[in-house]
């Protein structure tokens, strides 16, 4: 079997277990916030991926108790306003700009950008999710094809608590039913491995303790499938749901997000309405 590994003081580890890439976020003392430097190097282990042909399938997983608690806004690594070499679009580098240009040339292509992308790799991608999977979180888990979650998962959207209207990745519609995605973001509240099961966001609710086994059998058995039939499949039922709307969807909601950005910066402490960490701790996230 072969393995390549990169240091582990990285914030993202790659690994080959036969055909199968696992891809690890590394920040587990923050729960995998995603920071830019995380975010770059999640692009970097995707293209990877996408260039190793012995590689069939792509997992996407989380050191540490949790998957991902969303976007890094406080810990000491926090680097949103520095430069990173672009590669999802043709914005313009944030760093340096003022408001609304910087937000939305930055999220343009560290979130939507990216996001969109790798929604589109030629492989099946499979999240292996436990504990948190919270807003930016969602994004990483709901770009992959299939979601395996373990018995402590959660999933929760809290933004709307800053005034957003969601994540920049808007597949809440298409990830849930309509009304689900109302309540889901009204509230903020979060929503149990069992009940994402039951409205058929995630495909299988597993034991914690048997999480990465279990991802990795169902990677290896999608594995054995030609890889030419599974590019064509997935690129088939991507395009179903753009039909449906998401695409377009997405650029609309993409807009309205950054119009409370804007809002709040006009009227609060910040882009964020004035919420930090401990300020969604303590509302409830």
């Amino acid at each position: 079997m072969s393995t390549a590994r990169t240091a582990p003081e990285e914030p993202v580890r790659y690994e080959r277990r036969g055909s199968v890439a696992v891809v690890t976020m590394n920040r587990p003392e923050y729960r995998n916030a995603q920071n830019s430097a995380m975010t770059y190097a999640l692009d970097r282990a995707f293209y990877r991926a996408a260039d190793d042909d012995e590689v069939r399938v792509v997992v996407l997983a989380g050191e540490g108790k949790h998957f991902c608690a969303g976007h890094d806004i406080g810990t000491p690594q926090r680097d949103a306003h520095l430069p990173f070499e672009r590669r999802a679009g043709l914005w313009w580098d944030h760093s340096g700009k003022q408001g609304a240009e910087s937000r939305f040339a930055r999220e343009s292509e560290v979130y939507l950008g990216m996001c969109r992308r790798w929604r589109e790799l030629p492989k099946p991608s499979i999240a292996s999710v436990q504990g948190a999977c919270v807003a930016g979180g969602l994004m990483l888990a709901w770009v992959c094809d299939l979601i395996v979650a373990s018995e402590d998962a959660f999933f929760a959207d809290p933004v709307v608590r800053m005034g957003i209207p969601g994540v920049e990745y808007f597949a809440h519609p298409w990830a849930m039913p309509p009304r689900i995605a109302k309540e889901f973001l009204y509230t903020g509240d979060r929503m149990s491995a069992r009940r994402a099961y039951e409205i058929g966001m995630i495909n299988r609710v597993v034991p914690r303790a048997e999480l990465a086994d279990r991802t990795g059998e169902l990677a290896a058995r999608v594995a054995e499938m030609p890889r030419m039939g599974l590019a064509l499949t997935k690129r088939a039922v991507n395009q179903a749901e753009d039909l449906q709307g998401m695409h377009a969807g997405m650029d609309s909601v993409f807009g309205l997000h950054h119009l409370a950005h804007a809002h709040n910066a006009e009227t609060a402490a910040d882009s964020l309405g004035g919420m930090d960490v401990r300020a969604m701790k303590e509302a409830g996230s």
